[in-house]
This record gives C-alpha cells, sequence and structure tokens, in this order.
C-alpha cells in the first residue's frame, strides 16, 4: 500500500504511476474524495484520529515552478502616475473617504505634435528683431544729423550782419610783407647776341635751345655771345651755362656790366667723360655774379690764355 491509504481501495487503484494514464486522471476526477486511480486524495477527518499523511499528489502540468502568480488585468486609465501607489495596493486608511482616489490623467499635448507655445516664442523673436532694427535706424539718422549740424556750423549764412570795419580780417586776407618774387631770366643761345667766329648750328644732338641750336665756332680769340638780362633787383645771384666739349677741360672769360671777373668761367668735364663725342658730354657749370636792379650785360668771351674748345646751348640766371 502506498503511504497515506487506509486499505479501503482495491488493489488496483494502488498503482503509484495511475495518475499518469488518462483514464486514471478521469477516475480521479470522478472520485469524491479527490483521491482514485493512483491519486490518493486526502483522507476525510475523523473525530480523534490523527491525520494521517500530508503528501497530495498534483496532476502532471497543473502546477509550474519559477513563474508569479498572474496580476488582475488593470485598464490603462485606472494605472497610477510614476512614483505614486496604485489604489488597487494602497492601504484603505490612506483613502480620505473611503473610496480610492481618482487620478487625473496627465495633460496631452495638442495636435500636430507641438509642444511649447510656439507662436508665443515667435511673437517674442520678432519684437527683438523689431528692436534691433529700430536701434540701427536711430543711429543713422542720428549720424545724418550730425554731419548736417557741422556743415551747418561751418557754412556761413545768408542772414548773417555784413561785416564792419572793426573786424579784423582771415589769414587769407592779410596782406604779406614779402612782395612775389618775379620770375629770373634764361637765355636761348639762338637768341644770343654774337661776336667773332660764333655762329648757330644743329649738327650736334642733344641741345635744349629753340629747334636744338647751339653756338659753336667758339674757339677762335675774339668769339663771344652777349646777353642783357633783366633782373628785378640788386643782389647775388648764380649764372648757370650749359655746354658740351670733346671730354677736355675748357674755360672762358666772364664779363659783367663792364667788368671782367678776376677768375675765368670754368668748362670743366665735371662728368669725367672720355668719350670725345660732343653728343655724349652736354653738361652745366655756374659763376657768382653782382647784379644790379634792371637791365645787366653779361658777356662770355674767348680771351688770350683761355681754352675755348666747347657749345654754348644756353643762359639762365637764379638767386644765390
Amino acid at each position: 500500500m502506498a503511504a497515506g491509504n487506509d486499505g479501503a481501495n482495491k488493489p488496483e487503484d494502488d498503482d503509484p504511476f495511475g495518475y499518469l494514464y488518462a483514464d486514471g486522471q478521469a477516475a480521479a476526477g470522478r472520485s469524491s474524495q479527490g483521491g482514485g486511480y493512483g491519486y490518493p486524495g486526502p483522507a476525510p477527518a475523523q473525530p480523534g484520529v490523527p491525520r494521517t499523511s500530508y503528501n497530495q499528489v498534483r496532476t502532471v502540468g497543473e502546477r509550474q515552478y519559477g513563474q508569479q502568480p498572474a496580476q488582475p488585468y488593470v485598464p490603462p486609465q485606472q494605472q497610477a502616475p510614476y512614483g505614486q501607489p496604485h489604489p488597487q495596493y494602497a492601504a484603505p486608511e490612506t483613502y480620505g473617504n473611503g473610496q480610492p482616489p481618482r487620478h487625473t490623467p496627465p495633460p496631452q499635448a495638442p495636435r500636430g505634435g507641438r509642444g511649447p507655445n510656439t507662436k508665443g516664442l515667435l511673437i517674442g523673436a520678432v519684437a527683438v528683431v523689431a528692436v534691433v532694427v529700430a536701434g540701427i535706424a536711430a543711429a543713422v539718422i542720428s549720424n545724418q544729423n550730425t554731419d548736417k549740424d557741422k556743415e551747418t556750423a561751418g557754412a556761413t549764412p545768408s542772414s548773417a550782419a555784413p561785416s564792419t570795419a572793426s573786424q579784423e580780417p582771415t589769414a587769407s586776407e592779410q596782406p604779406t610783407t614779402e612782395p612775389t618774387k618775379a620770375p629770373l631770366p634764361r637765355q636761348d643761345a639762338a637768341t644770343l647776341q654774337l661776336g667773332g667766329s660764333a655762329m648757330l648750328a644743329k649738327d650736334v644732338k642733344g641741345a635744349e635751345g629753340i629747334g636744338g641750336a647751339y653756338v659753336t665756332g667758339f674757339n677762335a680769340q675774339g668769339s663771344s655771345v652777349s646777353w642783357k638780362a633783366a633782373i628785378p633787383e640788386d643782389g647775388r645771384y648764380r649764372l648757370t651755362v650749359r655746354y658740351a666739349i670733346p671730354a677736355v677741360d675748357a674755360n672762358a672769360t666772364l664779363t659783367v656790366n663792364g667788368k671782367a671777373n678776376s677768375l675765368p668761367l670754368g668748362l670743366k668735364n665735371f662728368i669725367h667723360s672720355t668719350d670725345p663725342n660732343l653728343e655724349k658730354n652736354w653738361q652745366t657749370t655756374w659763376a657768382p655774379v653782382d647784379l644790379q636792379k634792371g637791365d645787366n650785360e653779361i658777356k662770355i668771351s674767348c680771351e688770350t690764355g683761355n681754352q675755348c674748345d666747347v657749345l654754348l646751348d644756353w643762359l639762365k640766371v637764379t638767386r644765390g
């Protein structure tokens, strides 16, 4: 016999594996005591008789281990918000009137998926832009008005009172104590008075006289050029002469108002040329002269002791 069997069952019911068969399960279902064919159900309690067994056999598949008991379904609208106790599991004493509190569903976003009030944000942004534009326009207008005020302040109004004799003249109206200096004369060789064997020529290039003319034939004794120069005032001046030589030093006699200078007029090879080509040897020299106001006669001549192989281009007076 099986443990807990009091011998009331038939021997064929003592098969310990009878519950594994379908007919055994059916017999167990018909048994009024929950036992039967292979199902030794609990013995009925009798007064004064202790319970002989605590073993209760279950049908295969009736009990599943490792699973949690099924929870009652709660509709979504009755679920408690996150962080708050669910009303199903709250103690009754936590309810104010004995009834579970009603939870207001959280506010839903408006249709179209909009979250915050974008219309208000847009209006604020437009207002900020308008303020910035207004500030820039005000600054531009202020600068224009400032420029106009400066121009008005610098201009002389048409309604201003006429100037009187007591008003001081401006700097541009004040008379200057220094008189304007008259230009000093310059004379080309073509307009000079020639003497002796001196003559005009145009064969050598580089002369700056009228039409490229210059004075040649000056190397004979007694040849000369004379010039009457109008001088604005007495003083010491410079007489500048442009000439050309065949890379050899020359000189001449300078006479001012009938008085010859003690030193000859030097017509040297200042450019240190070694080429005798006259076209490549044009240069200038100068000598100090004392001139008086009015006409002054200036004469350059080839006298005894002078080396006069030279071409003369022009003469010019400058302030010393």
